[in-house]
């Protein structure tokens, strides 16, 4: 338990996650401190550029199995499953519009890379072993949600959501192939899978030619993309209501049930006892990097301040300090 708490209290001492804290703050005091709105879409480029192409070099490195491919199958469905349960579950529960309901429902189909690597750690620390290509499916379960979530943007606004829904083109309105185009052409999709691609193509050699890029500086551009996000995120707190005790409430029971989903999927494949607790911490993880930068690229009239208080503020915390270790209990009691 010392051991799962230090990790907590590192992954929340990084820097990363306070540049996110100080933009936050900074908003809130109403400080001059901005990043250029092209700077910004900037970064959000970089770091889909980065995240897709070191992805696809994880797969080429990990070579073609018969259980990576099950594995892959299995988080690529989850990432598509539960957005689309998220979506449903924030309609029932909170008056959230629908663009802001999809871009959070799309947050926590896809994954947090720091709690993953926190959860390696523990896993670790537990004793238990777990397959390399987990990385690779990571990867795979990033794009995933971000399709989902604006599947859902685009689709039949539920009724009863009045001005809502007539900004928004329902699915009669809108013809399939044209709704399918909107989607896999938008253009954080477009970069996200097409770098991905080219990281799979080129594999190990690639990251030698462009790793000097796509690797050396990327935890500093985040550090800068997030605090451009937690200005944001603040700016918006101030305009809207904020958080709802529901919407609170959501982000932690949220990780709960997609990591339930996540724990019997990789019991039901088969997976190893470390592997099953690598797929359920992604399944219960909520994104604060690529699908923030893909939802500022793709959703703007999305409430900011909703989807990353939510996620960066609540659900990563919970998993952190409580999540992780529950749910490698939890793998080693139902896989071991």
């Amino acid at each position: 338990m010392a051991d799962t708490l230090s990790i907590a209290f590192t992954n929340l001492a990084s820097p990363m996650v306070l540049f996110f804290a100080l933009g936050f703050l900074a908003a809130l005091a109403r400080s001059e401190l901005s990043v250029p709105e092209a700077v910004g879409k900037g970064l959000a480029l970089y770091l889909m550029l980065a995240i897709g192409f070191k992805g696809g070099v994880s797969v080429a490195e990990a070579g073609l199995s018969t259980q990576l491919l099950v594995t892959s199958l299995a988080g690529i469905a989850l990432g598509f499953a539960i957005p689309v349960l998220a979506h449903t579950l924030l309609r029932l529960t909170t008056d959230l519009d629908h663009a802001t309901r999809a871009a959070v429902a799309a947050h926590y189909g896809s994954i947090s890379v720091v709690t993953f690597v926190a959860a390696t750690e523990v896993v670790k620390a537990m004793g238990l072993v777990f397959d390399g290509y987990m990385v690779a499916v990571m990867a795979l379960m990033e794009t995933p949600a971000i399709i989902a979530g604006l599947l859902l943007a685009r689709v039949s606004t539920p009724a009863g959501e009045g001005d809502a829904a007539a900004r928004h083109e329902t699915a009669h309105e809108t013809p399939w192939g044209t709704l399918a185009r909107e989607v896999f052409l938008n253009g954080s999709v477009v970069l996200l899978l097409g770098a991905f691609f080219i990281g799979i193509i080129t594999g190990p050699k690639g990251m030698v030619a462009i790793g000097p890029f796509v690797d050396a500086p990327f935890k500093g551009i985040l550090c800068l993309f997030l605090l451009d996000m937690g200005l944001l995120a603040a700016r918006r707190l101030r305009e809207s209501a904020g958080l709802t005790l529901p919407l609170a409430a959501f982000g932690i029971y949220m990780p709960l049930i997609a990591a339930s989903l996540g724990v019997v999927t990789g019991t039901l494949i088969g997976l190893d006892v470390g592997s099953v607790a690598l797929l359920t911490v992604l399944s219960a993880s909520a994104s604060y990097i690529a699908v923030p930068a893909a939802m500022r690229m793709a959703l703007p009239e999305a409430n900011a301040a909703i989807y990353l208080t939510l996620s960066m503020a609540i659900t990563f915390p919970f998993n952190l300090v409580i999540g992780i270790p529950l749910y490698a209990a939890v793998a080693q009691m139902l896989a071991g």
